[in-house]
């Protein structure tokens, strides 16, 4: 497989907008005009319910580990995670969505599934308790790219793994710029939480 066609079709399936497709297909509204604005999984957790915002959580990390998949199964020649890397920027500026995409989170955690599990499974759980501490998914978010970019230059460090430090860096960027909005939010207070246990 030519690895400039891997690079497109990884982009591709970071385009599919699965916030879009879950409010169209099942609700009859563009979750655009909804909540934040955003095509991910928080705003469709809070547009759509919990039933919605699950299939799209789950939807957004399978983007990312397919995309990253896809040079391990066929033996491209690329590297897994810069096609990962592409599904994550097509997840962010869908060609399918008008370039308007989602936060990156939950793509760049299905990428790192694929590359490494039990990186995944440390950021989820270091996710899941900064959620449960603070309320706030913006600041578990960030929390957890900023944990993923600490425990890359650690793992390079002892491996000489650059390919790795590289994209993961790339993706704590892409994350924690994505939420600028919310940290000024945070700032002023005005930031919502998450209630936990809701239909949210």
């Amino acid at each position: 497989m030519i690895p400039a066609f891997v690079l497109i079709i990884a982009y591709l399936l970071g385009s599919i907008p699965s916030g879009l497709i879950a409010g169209k297909a099942f609700f009859g509204i563009d979750i655009r005009e909804h909540g934040s604005g955003n095509l991910g999984a928080t705003n469709s957790f809070r547009v759509l319910g919990k039933k919605a915002g699950a299939f799209v959580t789950a939807a957004d990390i399978l983007k990312g580990t397919a995309a990253a998949s896809i040079p391990i199964v066929f033996d491209t020649g690329v590297h897994p995670l810069l096609a990962g890397l592409l599904a994550v920027i097509g997840h962010i500026f869908p060609v399918f969505a008008g370039f308007r995409g989602g936060k990156a989170v939950a793509t760049s955690a299905g990428v790192l599934l694929a590359y490494n599990w039990l990186f995944f499974l440390l950021l989820i759980a270091i996710f899941a308790a900064v959620l449960l501490t603070t309320k706030y998914v913006s600041v578990a978010s960030v929390t957890a790219a900023v944990a993923a970019f600490i425990y890359a230059v650690v793992h390079t460090i002892y491996t000489q793994d650059i390919p790795f430090l590289a994209v993961v860096t790339a993706l704590a960027f892409f994350v924690i710029y994505r939420h600028r909005a919310n940290m000024s939010r945070l700032r002023n207070g005005t930031e919502p939480k998450i209630r936990l246990g809701s239909k949210e």
